[in-house]
């Protein structure tokens, strides 16, 4: 197998082309602490600081920073968020039950111990916060598995906050995944493969007569692996992680799982079903900060043009890919929150004491014992064991079985 040396530089920061950038064990979290805070009142606000802090070893490390940089890297004014949903966002809305029994099933994704009556709170705002998006935009379609994605912004940034980050996630990152038919995620799953046999022609082969197909890693991807993790800090640290990056980075990231896993597959008798129960369920131990430099180092030495052909996807076809380039630079020219917030008063504005409410969630353990909580918990930062319900499309072989999982293709 192919292995990749990242290139260094000073400072302790690697930069990997493309956009993505590690860090050097050697610089510590004081020192990263520090630049975050620095690339947050910078005028206009460093983002390309932010995006290496986001994508090197520890991630954005804890869930204030979270609160504070999310919204930056999708260019989103904390100061300017939507209103709360109301109740006609649920009104003759064609996928209202859908989203109802996806986020019913979702329980795992809650803190354990958690009161019964403020999960119950939650699970309605996540309704809402999916209703309200796709009412926004009708050009997008909902899909099983959307509602991972949201139930960890929620539990991170709070309810507005969550409404304005899945939005600007919705018709980028993830805006190939909520096309009315599969066509375009399929596509993106075709990537794994030209990956795999750019880095290790035995593996790939193996894989190919096999029959195993990409079925297995669909899950991962249109959930950003929130549906197959058990710790939310994994999740966390993902999130962190393709917040900055490239939209084709969790495929990337699929490809150095299956290569971190070479022996175990090899091992395996070469048989669909034997092959596909082994890499559909993930490994709970997984070297994160390991597989996330790598996944980088692919990106830069097999980006998605060079693999667009053995894919069978020209970029103009796919809108995540094609708009990237034009939502990057759009982030470079925002104003750090203090300014923001001057404007805002300067106008007149009643919404900024809201917006800061909810971009900035207080103590978790003090709004649990005063005030009212059934209203106050959407914003806080929360930890939870993952382990979302199970959707349609993304079944594994133990439940539907090999044969009828490639019907789906």
């Amino acid at each position: 197998m192919k292995r990749l040396k990242r290139k260094k530089q000073n400072g302790g920061v690697v930069v990997n082309g493309n956009g993505s950038f590690t860090r050097e064990p050697g610089c510590g979290r004081k020192q990263k602490l520090a630049e975050i805070h620095q690339a947050l009142i910078s005028d206009p606000v460093d983002i390309e600081t932010l995006r290496r802090a986001a994508v090197s070893k520890g991630g954005l490390l804890t869930d204030e920073l979270r609160r504070k940089v999310w919204p930056k890297l999708l260019n989103i004014n904390i100061y300017d968020l939507p209103h709360k949903p109301g109740r006609d966002v649920r009104e003759n809305h064609k996928d209202y039950n859908q989203v109802v029994l996806d986020v019913r099933r979702s329980m795992k994704r809650f803190p354990k111990g958690m009161p019964a009556t403020e999960r119950a709170v939650l699970q309605e705002q996540l309704i809402d916060i999916i209703l309200k998006v796709l009412k926004r935009n009708t050009q997008l379609h909902y899909y099983q598995g959307y509602h991972d994605v949201a139930v960890t912004l929620l539990l991170v940034v709070g309810e507005r906050m969550a409404i304005a980050l899945l939005d600007t996630l919705s018709n980028y990152h993830l805006r190939d995944f909520m096309d009315p038919t599969m066509d375009s995620t399929k596509h993106i799953l075709n990537y794994l493969m030209p990956i795999l046999e750019q880095v290790d022609l035995e593996l790939h082969d193996f894989m190919i007569r096999a029959e195993v197909g990409t079925i297995f890693a669909l899950s991962w991807l249109i959930t950003w692996y929130g549906h197959v993790l058990s710790e939310f800090k994994h999740t966390l640290r993902l999130y962190d992680f393709f917040l900055a990056s490239h939209p084709l980075m969790p495929i990337y990231l699929a490809a150095t799982i299956v290569l971190h896993r070479e022996k175990e597959v090899k091992q395996t008798e070469c048989d669909m079903a034997m092959v596909h129960h082994l890499l559909s369920r993930i490994p709970q131990d997984l070297p994160y900060e390991l597989l996330i430099g790598w996944a980088q180092d692919l990106f830069e030495k097999y980006p998605p043009s060079l693999l667009a052909k053995r894919a069978a996807l020209q970029s103009r076809k796919s809108l995540s890919i094609s708009t990237f380039q034009a939502f990057q630079l759009s982030t470079l020219h925002q104003r750090p929150d203090s300014v923001l917030q001057r404007l805002t008063k300067a106008q007149g504005s009643t919404t900024s004491r809201h917006g800061l409410e909810a971009a900035l969630p207080g103590d978790r353990g003090q709004l649990w014992r005063r005030g009212n909580r059934m209203v106050k918990m959407a914003v806080w930062g929360l930890s939870a064991t993952l382990g979302a319900a199970v959707f349609a499309v993304a079944q594994t072989a133990m439940d539907w079985g090999p044969e009828a999982l490639l019907q789906l293709f």
